[in-house]
């Protein structure tokens, strides 16, 4: 009886730690189109098709209402870091952006290129420059018009952030 009953005790024990402390899954942002710091294909940049890359989303945590991303150069010399594509209010549920494609309920705002899409790498040539995918989970839609800058993008993030994930490519011009 002793030991039926400590066997119940262990399991109930390993039961608890599975279910209630197990790490949560965190939030990731990768791609079909290029590794974590690869180098991106011509089709993604201003030398080839411009297309956005194929991004796959997973772990977004229960609370998010909404995504947006932001696509930024650190490298760019003038100035600093330039922005190349803003998205927001992307469906929480959204797991993949197809390659060349976004969500049609999200909205883009103005880039530095001074469009309201995706602008693909277009460092100088010979450089070579880093492009982050800065994905967030954030505790609602966004009220932000469809003119918006960066500008106007990071304080709302920052007020509704849940959780963050990043993706890095590279892109060299010949």
């Amino acid at each position: 009886m002793r030991t039926v009953f400590i066997v119940i005790l262990i399991l109930a024990a390993v039961g608890f730690v599975f279910i209630y402390a197990r790490p949560q899954m965190q939030m990731e942002l990768t791609s079909f189109s290029f590794d974590e710091n690869g180098a991106m294909p011509s089709r993604l940049s201003c030398d080839g098709g411009n297309l956005s890359p194929h991004l796959t989303i997973s772990g977004v945590p229960s609370k998010a209402m909404s995504l947006a991303l932001i696509l930024d150069d650190p490298d760019a010399t003038r100035g600093g870091t330039f922005t190349h594509w803003i998205i927001w209010n992307i469906p929480a549920d959204t797991t993949d952006m197809l390659e060349g494609q976004h969500p049609r309920e999200a909205i883009q705002g103005r880039n530095d290129f001074g469009s309201s899409s995706y602008g693909g790498p277009c460092p100088p040539s010979g450089a070579t420059h880093r492009y982050r995918f800065k994905l967030y989970a954030l505790d609602a839609p966004l009220s932000l018009s469809a003119d918006s800058t960066i500008q106007d993008l990071e304080p709302e993030i920052e007020k509704h952030l849940i959780e963050k994930a990043e993706l890095v490519g590279t892109y060299t011009r010949g």
